[in-house]
């Protein structure tokens, strides 16, 4: 037992002691072998069994190991946490009964709290507490329920519980005769009705060869098959089948002895389902030959033949297909041309699938057949014979080969697979070649059902732009690709290399008109990757023949010829004059014509040397004609060098002119000009302001510069003389107007006194005004009210161009700082968040410094109060300190306190309520309220006696959300008084006495708790008056006082004594409506017993029922079956069952009290349950033929007549219920009835009925449907 594997949650292997232990070295059978050595001669040892599993805890051990806890005291450990749980569970549920704690938060907490121990304790992994995730859930939804219960005070009905509990376990009655028995056993007896006729119909037997039309095929792997035969209500010792070739035209017969019979029986027994052992049986004939069977004849075990339908079935050559192959390379255009072999019995149908780039489309042929087909399977069949009985001929069936041709155009490049999915053949034969061993196929789909293409495009070519109108140019002595450019792009990374052929004339062999020559050669070249494998560099006439790839010809289109020139090396001469100043007559530059040779356009390259200077200037000068023309003119005076160094053209590249020594050389001296600095510009300037400009002077110094300055169609001229530097700063006089000013350059004399004109003029735009900055208005006043921390903006309003800064300042401020700030829009604003009055200080634009408005410059913000709260001071109310005192108030008693509000309503209000009560622990609750007005009243809790505190900590309102570092929590204190209580010493005690007896006042003590002295109502109320009496009781000085219920106002009957009203000297009064403890007197007269039921007659089961009036409990003395017997009675009512039919008779009656004994004579009859038997009260068996009939007997006992209900249901089959057919109702006057019937089933009754009582199987129907027979 050792090596048992065990579950996680199985119990425990019990502890062994070392020395009771085998070692695990030592065999198993060892200490054995040694104690019966002296009773056995030689014993054989058991092999031991190898441990497969591991124990639980050595596959999962437990989360403190054994070594440190034990299994057993950890479970102890668990169990004492869990009653601690459930202490600390009945804790907080006694504390919520006292308290009133939030019933919501405490369910929260514990189904936490047992969740976490629920589901935290499989984590252990202690031995038998390793419940499963299922068993946790289950446990944690109860303790879920407990947990609201208890919370939530739902009151549990454990009495309730209690009995239906006990009334389940234990469900006895008191009978008659004062013994407990079951009602059930009474009530269901299932001997009242017994027996149960059973009739069976023999059937006919019958045998029917392949009744499904199941297809049948052999080949493809598969040798035999089975051909199914069903058999029904027969057991067969011969049977014969015909076999007729499919080849050759002859028959066979097959026949099959009672043994090969019997043992195809048994084994089809074997798979039969077991709810179906008296259906059919499929005996299974296997075949190893093609043919047509048929079923000839059959006999079972009376020697007789058995009927048989006629019908054939085709055993025939599996279907099968496959590729006829052809090439793997196609061109996009081209045809498949490749054909599909089918084999098997036609027609047959092929389905085969066409792939194009992974885009699948299917086909099918669905009728394929040779030529002058007859065959019967062409037409729909139902089953029967497929040929005449006389005339046998199935050569129709014998296999044929037929080749489905595939010729269809390759439209697309790319993969086309054609694939064989299904072959049918004309008996239903499926050969499937897409699932792999799908019942006898064994074999895949493999290359002889595929056929792959890999279709190609045609390539497509011309040349790149050239023609013989646009020769391919190329330099002596260098090469160039071939300008062939491929039209179409191609799928497959094989069709990367092409070939093209061209034909060449070299230029000195072409035709005069331009064509190749008879001796024209033909070259081949191949393009691998988009790159040509060799280069072109002869010149001549080109024509590109063809273009093909691996494995397709492609097509040539034009323009297909052109010519290669290799055109003459660029050139270059020069010639060049001087350039003289008209003035002067001084050179100030080179007039250059350049002569140039080679094929435009043209780029020459030079560098111009200034004497003096280190630093070389580099230009280029490109030329589109044969001759050019350049001006090189220097800005500055000095000798120039003009060295030309290099030329090329759309040909040759870099061609050096060094050899040629291209040099010129002057010495310069450029005219006076002028020109403002970086060109002419606009400037923008304030009004009332000079503008400066800075100007470039050029020539031989002193210059003398004129210009002028024109504003409004006024012009000033200026002259300023003896200018000795480059670069001078001119300045305008003061612009006292807005508008618009022009600044021109009009002329400039050097040292050489030729005065140039000079046209560079720039732009003054002049303001009109200075910035301005002011402060802008809220709601016609630059004044605003602002929420205190909040932030807000001031307006502004600004004149000029932007971006201004502002500078501003808070005249309020302990410390004034100044701040300054960018604004950008002309109406804008600047944040604020304290409150004073600010000050624009200064103000300037983009451009100009501005003024503030005076009228404008200030704008005063204030805060807005925040919200407070007070108490209406009233004389109820006093002011201690910091804290209200509301006058002392009765527990029960409304109050309220009424509230000042001060701010922007709505407002909202937090408080917390604290009480402290007289006994037990305070308690804390929060509460809110809104108030849309500057008053509110809050009611005072008086619910319970205690000292109420009632804190108001929170305040907000409209603008302003509470901020406890500026609030002042406002307290109000208020003592609940307790209303003072009475109650009865003994309360529910009930004093009896009886109607007769002349007793003087009763007394019944009283308690009060409270001030004395106290004031009570008494009520005393009968239990059929509406109207209580009502005694009214003053001046009670002392706790304990005992009232005399005066004797006039007890009538008989019950009545109920309660304290309805009681007042202290404090005023406090409790008045009780309901649930006021009370005690009842009891005024008792004579016992009596009544029947509830009119009815004399009662059955066995019944129970008889008598209502008693009195005080309990009560002495019933009645006489049965000839006995004195007596029973007692805690209640009003008198109730037993009846368990046996007799006599029942009540003479005599007695109370609580046992004053007197009432006499009295109720008879009740109690008769027996009726009863009925079939067949004797057996089951019995019947088989008849159809048509023939079975009696059926019943015997009745009881009191005629008798109505009896019996049904015929479907005979009882294993493993499956039995179905009622039919039911039946009828009569007997005597104690026998026969019946005959002639329809199968079985018989049994479920219902009689005598003159007195009725039982049913189906329902216990006790006095439910029980009439009288008349």
């Amino acid at each position: 037992m050792e090596g048992t594997p065990r579950l996680r949650s199985a119990y425990p292997t019990s502890p062994v002691s070392s020395w009771g232990r085998v070692k695990p070295n030592e065999p198993a059978t060892a200490s054995r072998d040694s104690d019966h050595s002296g009773s056995r001669g030689t014993t054989s040892k058991l092999p031991v069994m190898p441990q497969t599993l591991k124990s639980s805890e050595e596959a999962h051990p437990p989360l403190i190991p054994f070594e440190v806890i034990d299994a057993p005291s950890q479970r102890l450990y668990v169990l004492a946490a869990y009653g601690g749980i459930t202490a600390w569970r009945l804790y907080d549920f006694w504390k919520l009964m006292t308290d009133e704690a939030d019933p919501l938060w405490l369910f929260m907490k514990w189904v936490l709290v047992d969740g976490a121990f629920l589901y935290g304790l499989p984590g252990l992994r202690i031995p038998w507490l390793e419940w499963s995730f299922s068993t946790i859930t289950v446990l944690f939804i109860l303790h879920a329920l407990l947990d609201g219960l208890l919370m939530f005070r739902v009151p549990i009905p454990l009495q309730t519980w209690l009995a239906a509990g006990v009334k389940v376990l234990y469900d006895r009655e008191l009978s008659i005769s004062e013994n407990r028995v079951k009602p059930a056993d009474i009530l269901h007896n299932a001997s009242l009705i017994l027996g149960k006729q059973i009739i069976h119909i023999l059937p006919e037997g019958s045998a029917v060869l392949n009744p499904q039309q199941q297809s049948f095929c052999l080949g493809s792997g598969r040798n035999s098959v089975s051909l199914p035969i069903r058999i029904n209500q027969t057991t067969p010792i011969l049977m014969e089948l015909l076999r007729f070739d499919l080849d050759a035209q002859h028959n066979e017969t097959i026949k099959l002895s009672a043994g090969q019979l019997k043992t195809m029986k048994r084994q089809a027994e074997k798979k039969r389902a077991k709810n179906d052992q008296h259906g059919s049986l499929y005996l299974d004939f296997p075949v190893k030959k093609t043919g047509l069977y048929r079923l000839q004849k059959v006999v079972d075990e009376s020697k007789l033949e058995v009927q048989r339908r006629h019908s054939d079935t085709l055993v025939v050559t599996c279907p099968k297909a496959f590729v006829r192959p052809t090439g793997l390379d196609k061109c996009k255009g081209q045809l498949s041309d490749f054909s599909l072999e089918v084999e098997g019995t036609p027609p047959l149908k092929i389905k085969y699938s066409r792939t194009v780039n992974k885009a699948d489309r299917g086909f099918s042929f669905q009728s394929i057949q040779p030529e002058n087909l007859v065959s019967p399977l062409i037409r729909q069949r139902t089953g029967g014979l497929l040929v005449p009985v006389n005339n046998v001929d199935a050569s129709w069936a014998r296999p044929h080969r037929i080749s489905v041709p595939l010729n269809e155009s390759l439209s697309t490049s790319g993969e086309w697979l054609y694939s064989i999915e299904e072959v049918h053949d004309a008996c239903g034969n499926i050969a499937n070649y897409t699932q792999e061993r799908e019942e006898w196929e064994s074999s895949t789909k493999g290359t002889h059902l595929e056929q792959l293409f890999r279709v190609h495009e045609k390539p497509k070519a011309a040349l790149d732009g050239r023609d013989q109108q646009h020769p391919l140019r190329v330099a002596k002595g260098e090469s160039a690709h071939f300008p062939i450019h491929l039209v179409s792009p191609y799928s497959t990374t094989s069709e990367s290399t092409f070939t093209f052929t061209y034909l060449f004339t070299p230029a000195e062999k072409l035709q005069p008109d331009g064509e190749h020559s008879p001796e024209a050669s033909m070259h081949e070249v191949r393009i691998q990757n988009g790159q040509q494998l060799s280069e072109i560099e002869t010149p001549g006439l080109y024509s590109l023949r063809s273009i093909s790839s691996q494995y397709c010809s492609g097509e040539v289109f034009e323009p297909t010829t052109f010519l290669l020139l290799n055109p003459p090396e660029p050139d270059l001469s020069i010639t060049s004059d001087n350039i003289y100043d008209k003035c002067a007559g001084n050179p100030i530059g080179l007039l250059v014509d350049l002569d140039l040779i080679g094929t435009p356009p043209f780029t020459v390259l030079y560098e111009i040397q200034r004497t003096g200077e280190k630093q070389t200037q580099v230009r280029f000068e490109r030329i589109d004609r044969l001759r050019g023309q350049i001006e090189l003119r220097p800005q500055e005076a000095g000798h120039y060098t003009y060295h030309f160094r290099e030329i090329s053209d759309a040909v040759y590249k870099g061609q050096s002119l060094r050899s040629k020594n291209l040099v010129l050389e002057q010495d310069v001296k450029p005219p006076a000009s002028a020109h403002f600095v970086g060109g002419p510009t606009r400037k923008q300037a304030c009004i009332d302001e000079p503008a400066s400009f800075e100007i470039r002077l050029q020539g031989e110094s002193p210059w003398t510069l004129d210009y002028e300055v024109v504003h409004g169609g006024k012009r000033s001229k200026q002259k300023i003389k003896g200018i000795e530097t480059d670069n001078f700063v001119i300045t305008t006089d003061k612009l006292t107007d807005g508008g618009d000013y022009s600044v021109t350059l009009t002329s400039v004399t050097d040292k050489s006194g030729c005065k140039i004109g000079l046209a560079q003029e720039a732009k003054i735009q002049v303001r009109h005004q200075r910035p301005k900055a002011a402060f802008g208005q809220i709601e016609g006043k630059r004044g605003s009210l602002m929420l205190e921390g909040k932030r807000m903006g001031l307006p502004i309003r600004l004149a000029g161009e932007a971006p201004w800064t502002i500078k501003y300042r808070n005249t309020d401020s302990a410390t004034p700082e100044i701040w300054e700030k960018s604004l950008s829009y002309s109406n804008d604003i600047i944040d604020i968040t304290d409150q004073g009055t600010y000050e624009i200080l200064d103000v300037r634009d983009a451009i100009c410094p501005g003024s503030v408005d005076a009228n404008a410059r200030f704008f005063e913000v204030s805060w807005i109060p925040r919200p407070q709260v007070n108490v209406t001071e009233t004389p109820a109310i006093a002011r201690h300190g910091d804290i209200y005192v509301q006058n002392d108030v009765c527990e029960g008693d409304d109050d309220a306190i009424e509230l000042l509000l001060q701010g922007t309503p709505p407002y909202h209000v937090k408080y917390d309520q604290r009480l402290t009560p007289q006994h037990g622990p305070a308690s804390l609750t929060s509460r809110d309220f809104t108030a849309g007005l500057g008053v509110a009243s809050i009611r005072m809790e008086t619910m319970q006696p205690g000292i109420y505190e009632y804190k108001f900590n929170e305040l907000s309102d409209y603008l302003y959300d509470h901020d406890p570092k500026k609030y002042q929590p406002l307290i109000v204190r208020q003592k609940v008084l307790e209303k003072p209580s009475a109650k009865f010493t003994n309360p529910g005690k009930t004093y009896k006495f009886c109607k007769e007896a002349e007793f003087g006042d009763d007394i019944i003590p009283i308690t009060f708790s409270g001030a004395a002295p106290f004031s009570a109502e008494i009520r005393i109320k009968h239990h059929s008056n509406p109207k209580p009496e009502i005694i009214n009781i003053a001046n009670i000085n002392s706790n304990h006082y005992e009232f005399r219920i005066p004797h006039r106002l007890l009538a008989l009957g019950n009545h109920v004594v309660t304290v309805h009203k009681v007042r202290d000297s404090r005023g406090c009064q409790r008045i009780t409506e309901q649930d006021a403890p009370y005690v009842q007197v009891i005024v008792a007269d004579v016992p009596s017993i009544s029947p509830l039921d009119s009815q004399a007659d009662f059955c066995v089961g019944e129970r008889i029922s008598y209502t008693l009036s009195g005080t309990p409990p009560f002495g019933i003395f009645y006489n049965f079956e000839g006995l004195d017997r007596k029973a007692t009675s805690g209640s009003t009512t008198f109730r037993r069952i009846a368990e046996k039919p007799g006599n029942f008779t009540i003479y005599a009656v007695t109370d609580g009290m046992h004053e007197c004994k009432a006499k009295t004579q109720i008879t009740r009859m109690i008769h027996g349950m009726p009863s009925v038997k079939i067949s004797k009260g057996q089951e019995s068996v019947i088989d008849i033929h159809e048509g023939g009939e079975a009696e059926i007997i019943f015997d009745f006992w009881g009191t005629p007549p008798f109505e009896f209900t019996y049904t015929r249901s479907t005979n009882a089959v294993k493993g499956r219920k039995s179905q009622v057919l039919e039911t039946k109702h009828d009569i007997s006057y005597e104690h026998t009835k026969v019946i005959r019937a002639s329809e199968e089933g079985t018989y049994e009754v479920i219902a009689i009925k005598d003159r007195f009582c009725a039982f049913s199987t189906q329902r216990a129907e006790g006095r439910t449907g029980q009439k009288l027979l008349q």
